[in-house]
């Protein structure tokens, strides 16, 4: 199977039912205009797409991740950008539960469920399977971070 077939199927399913037949046809007889050919490959992209976006939604659901709510501007992300943010892909927590960062008020792209309302920037809310496992509300620096950050993170199941 081409994906060519693939896109002409798709196309054959978005359009009205009078003119199945005659793409069907059309398809089998090899003489499928290029602009119905780039009509379905848009179609194909935009579906191949969606594709991807359900399953990356369906791995950040299953995975543990610390979400970053931030903000443009926020004195304390910029802090945390400078002290943290270097570091942390390269430490056990980064590799645990990876950052990922979420614009404060779109608790939507989170894709997990959470206890409370986002309020403040910088927040951090640790997630696993889609579910909020702690938070840390602000940032108060290195050490504060790190000591409140491995007592969530002792929560998460260890994988070998």
């Amino acid at each position: 199977m081409t994906i060519e077939f693939i896109f002409e199927c798709v196309y054959i399913m978005k359009t009205r039912r009078r003119h199945r037949a005659e793409i069907m046809q059309a398809r089998f007889h090899g003489n499928l205009s290029d602009k119905r050919r780039a009509a379905l490959a848009r179609v194909a992209i935009v579906i191949a797409a969606g594709m991807v976006a359900c399953g990356a939604r369906a791995d950040a659901a299953r995975a543990a991740e610390l979400l970053m709510f931030e903000q443009a501007g926020c004195a304390w992300c910029q802090r945390f950008e400078r002290e943290i943010a270097p570091v942390y892909p390269h430490t056990e927590e980064g590799r645990l539960a990876p950052l990922r960062r979420i614009e404060l008020g779109d608790e939507e792209a989170a894709l997990a469920d959470l206890t409370a309302p986002v309020r403040y920037a910088p927040t951090f809310v640790l997630v696993e399977d889609g579910r909020e496992v702690g938070r840390i509300p602000g940032y108060a620096g290195e050490e504060a971070f790190w000591g409140l950050l491995a007592a969530m993170t002792k929560k998460l199941p260890r994988t070998p």
